[in-house]
């Protein structure tokens, strides 16, 4: 695949959690900045989305977030906002924005947020509406229980086989843009909705 330009990157908004997650967003914030990608993420600048992007913004690195008006305060509060940052009105909107904006998605450890964005681009791909692609970073086992639950659904008939090719699974952040880079071109255009 081309290099990607852009990656919206998934993960939690808190920072009460094991080190070893909170490490992990770090460091990929610092590889993103290291090759020029553009991180794309949920805006705030608390848990491990912070860390993220303050890791991409010290390395010299693009930051873009989308936030809803309702989280701005919550999750920005009286600081500066880390990059460029865009509110808009509602949870939906935010995902649009955040899928239009970017070449790829990246999964780290979160919560029912970062399940919810990540089930959305995984039934979006499915139904055929894009063919990025997304990769999930399985930092210490985190997204085991979620990967043997899509082997569940598929070995129970409720999803075809093919659905266990809608995502990428790597153990670090360091195995993601390569990966990326060994994958073949997206072949889909988006549908209007997700680009206006």
């Amino acid at each position: 695949m081309a290099r990607v330009k852009s990656l919206c990157v998934f993960c939690g908004a808190s920072g009460a959690v094991d080190p070893v997650y909170r490490d992990a967003a770090t460091r990929f914030g610092a590889l993103l900045a290291k090759a020029g990608v553009e991180l794309v993420f949920g805006g705030g600048r608390i848990g491990l989305m912070g860390l993220l992007a303050e890791a991409v913004m010290t390395g010299g690195g693009k930051v873009t977030g989308v936030i809803p008006r309702h989280l701005h305060d919550f999750e920005i509060g009286d600081r500066k906002p880390l990059g460029e940052l865009h509110i808009v009105e509602t949870m939906h909107e935010r995902k649009a924005l955040m899928f239009a904006r970017s070449d790829a998605f990246a999964v780290l450890p979160g919560g029912l947020g970062t399940l919810d964005e990540t089930f959305e681009v995984l039934t979006w791909k499915q139904l055929g509406l894009h063919d990025k692609p997304i990769v999930v970073v399985d930092t210490g086992g985190y997204w085991n229980p979620l990967i043997h639950m899509i082997e569940r659904v598929v070995a129970t008939g409720f999803a075809p086989p093919s659905s266990r090719d809608l995502m990428r699974v790597v153990g670090t952040p360091e195995e993601v843009l390569p990966l990326l880079a060994s994958l073949p071109e997206p072949s889909l255009a988006p549908p209007s909705r997700f680009t206006s």
